[in-house]
């Protein structure tokens, strides 16, 4: 008979309870001797990695712990979308390594500049709209547009196109939520490949336009970008893009929402940073990622045997590591369930854990967060949640779909 761990950690019912229900979970699986092995209908099943140490030593060690086939399905995907998400963050090295190369160099200096300033515009500009609207849903109005046009925009994407890339990251990292899945009840296979082709097609489109017409955005980079006589082709394109709206649109824009959530819930953390914004700022935003941590967990397959914590886990296992778990492992940090935004050292997973799939995006969602966090709390200090957030009904990112707020 399954354990509660056991029919918990594949069901999207136990994802979508309050987080301390879920962390009261998790906290009984560290205390756990031994690993815990999670079945899946019609499929070999996980085990679940829990503890901060042993998902930093399986993030460190891709040779064993592979990304491939995927990183971010407890099921292997069938033909017809793995077709579309072979991106970086589920292939290895030596193609991983030579993708991020690849695009890292894309990244010029005059490129971060620009966005560097687009942050700084889009923040004010965010809230001067907010202070005209008043009370409304927090996700809708503020968390979402920040990543969405900044990402769009270094990407060349015209506005034209904006909700479209939004309803497709939507569905594509919780498409077992109902309000995310077509009305006529499409099949979650061709649900995710419609998605999937949407995102590649608009790519594809751009690509061949940047190709004949160059302009200042991350598109032409890429399609122009030649490194030691690589270059990445349509695919690799499309891969990138759905990659970069879906990992860059939903972890900061959910990173944002739960920081509101966090901030109306625990007043005097609330005191302590609105009483030196700019000095505490910095580390708020990381505690907020630790506590929150948007993307929940990533699947590794072993490519042979290899002890793990005292297990010795076989060829062809499949592992799943929680980093939820692991930023709230109570031999790294202090006080590890309350949210202090004076945290410091604050070594958390909540971009992943050190190893080449880090968050290639980490240092511009900071950026994004602190930056919105900063424009909200100078401007309207008594912003706060009137009622408890919507949450997506999904494991992988841990998602509020909508927030109501004043100030």
């Amino acid at each position: 008979m399954p354990s509660i761990a056991e029919s918990s950690l594949v069901s999207l019912d136990f994802w979508s309870k309050p987080q301390d229900r879920r962390d009261e979970l998790f906290a009984s699986l560290r205390a756990t001797e031994g690993p815990v092995f999670c079945p899946v209908p019609d499929e070999p099943g996980f085990y679940a990695i829990v503890r901060y140490e042993e998902v930093a030593e399986a993030s460190r060690n891709p040779q064993v712990f592979s990304s491939q086939p995927t990183a971010v399905s407890l099921v292997d995907p069938p033909p017809q979308v793995a077709a579309y998400t072979g991106s970086m963050i589920s292939i290895d090295d030596p193609r991983h390594a030579r993708l991020r190369r690849i695009v890292s160099r894309s990244f010029t200096p005059r490129l971060v500049q620009r966005v560097t300033g687009d942050v700084a515009v889009l923040a004010r500009h965010i809230v001067d709209e907010l202070t005209e609207r008043g009370p409304c849903d927090f996700v809708e109005h503020v968390a979402m547009p920040m990543p969405l046009r900044i990402i769009c925009s270094m990407m060349g994407i015209p506005e034209s196109a904006y909700d479209d890339v939004i309803e497709a990251t939507n569905v594509i990292t919780a498409i077992g939520d109902p309000d995310y899945v077509g009305p006529d009840g499409a099949e979650r296979t061709v649900v995710l490949r419609e998605k999937f082709s949407l995102l590649h097609a608009l790519m594809a489109d751009l690509g061949r336009l940047r190709s004949e017409n160059p302009a200042d955005d991350l598109v032409t980079a890429l399609t122009h970008a030649n490194v030691d006589g690589e270059a990445l082709d349509d695919t690799d394109l499309g891969r990138f893009f759905s990659l970069l709206v879906v990992a860059g649109n939903e972890t900061t824009r959910n990173a944002l929402s739960h920081a509101v959530c966090l901030l109306t819930d625990n007043p005097e953390q609330r005191d302590v940073l609105l009483g030196d914004l700019d000095v505490r700022l910095p580390a708020a935003v990381e505690e907020i990622v630790r506590y929150s941590t948007p993307v929940t967990w990533m699947r590794r397959t072993l490519t042979r045997d290899h002890e793990l914590g005292g297990h010795v886990y076989r060829a062809g296992d499949r592992v799943v590591l929680y980093y939820n778990s692991a930023n709230r492992d109570e031999s790294v940090f202090k006080d590890s369930h309350a949210f202090d935004v004076t945290r410091s050292p604050n070594p958390h997973f909540g971009f992943g854990a050190p190893g080449p799939h880090f968050c290639l995006g980490a240092h511009l969602a900071r950026r994004e967060i602190t930056a919105l966090l900063r424009e909200l709390y100078t401007r309207l200090p008594t912003l706060h949640a009137t009622a408890p957030p919507v949450r997506q009904r999904a494991s992988f990112i841990n998602g509020i779909k909508s927030l109501p707020c004043a100030f």
